[in-house]
């Protein structure tokens, strides 16, 4: 079991800045994926930005040159610094863990940008 902590969210105007984070916690194997997903509302949960244990990382087309993801693998902990926010980057941000065996979901943190 791994278990998930977020952290960081809030309401911020556009052009605004914000950071995620989260812990994960339990039975943590060493080569793992963590990220970021999201979702506005009335739409479904996608992909914001993923960062491997080697610290592979992959973003969406959309935050790209806005949002940068990083990890503490001694900490088993994943950031997500996101600058430049629009009011369409308001949603409920979700931390991810996975590995070839398991994969968990934090329960979420809100972002609201303001226009």
């Amino acid at each position: 079991q791994v278990q998930l902590v977020e952290s960081g969210g809030g309401l911020v105007q556009a052009g605004g800045s914000l950071r995620l984070a989260c812990a994960a916690s339990g039975t943590i194997f060493s080569i793992n994926t963590m990220g970021w997903y999201r979702q506005a509302p009335g739409k479904q949960r996608g992909l914001v930005a993923t960062i491997t244990s080697g610290s592979n990382t992959n973003y969406a087309d959309s935050v790209k040159g806005r949002f940068t993801i990083s990890r503490d693998n001694a900490k088993h902990t994943v950031y997500l610094q996101m600058n430049s926010l629009k009011p369409e980057d308001t949603g409920v941000y979700y931390c991810r863990w996975y590995d070839q065996r398991s994969n968990y979901w934090g329960q979420g943190t809100q972002v609201t940008v303001s226009s």
